[in-house]
């Protein structure tokens, strides 16, 4: 009875090992799609926390911030303030914001939006098919895509200042 008991645990442990052999090789050597200045961002469908579908093509023709984001992310969290006061700001010259949330749970996303005061739209990524799409490796990710729908500049990781938003949503406006 103790020989098989070994036999089986070996075959398991070798079963363990080649899956996550086979998980960590495919996250370390799979083609990730980059996504950088000039680019077109590629399209979405995802369901807001205000109920409503939103697509790609709503917000085409118009200057656009997309940012990714989750509360677990405290540069996240910091910088909404910043991006909802920028938001108000602009939004009377055309500008549209929207912050994709990082497969949390809809409770987790509603809670803090409302706690900070958001009032743009915030879509839900549940699948983490439109963070796969835009290459995501670091949050927050914010995409500024002007008007003609190319995106103008990606700011990876680390927390922006809202004069640093400012800056860059000028440049957007003037695109």
């Amino acid at each position: 009875m103790g020989r098989h008991r070994k036999t089986i645990q070996y075959i398991i442990l070798a079963a363990v090992l080649l899956v996550g052999g086979f998980a960590i090789g495919n996250s370390l050597f799979s083609k990730s799609v980059v996504l950088t200045k000039g680019d077109k961002p590629p399209a979405f469908r995802l369901a807001g926390l205000d109920g409503q579908v939103h697509e790609w093509q709503d917000y085409e023709g118009k200057p656009l911030i997309i940012n990714f984001w989750g509360t677990f992310c405290p540069p996240c969290r910091n910088e909404m303030p910043a991006l909802q006061n920028q938001y108000e700001k602009w939004k009377g010259q055309g500008l549209e914001l929207i912050g994709i949330n990082l497969s949390e749970d809809h409770l987790t996303a509603e809670s803090f939006i409302r706690q900070v005061g958001v009032n743009f739209p915030i879509l839900m990524d549940k699948d983490k098919r439109t963070e796969k799409a835009y290459g995501l490796k670091q949050y927050p990710t914010t995409f500024f895509i002007s008007s003609n729908g190319k995106i103008q500049e990606v700011v990876i990781g680390g927390l922006l200042t809202e004069e640093e938003i400012e800056v860059r949503v000028e440049r957007l406006m003037k695109s």
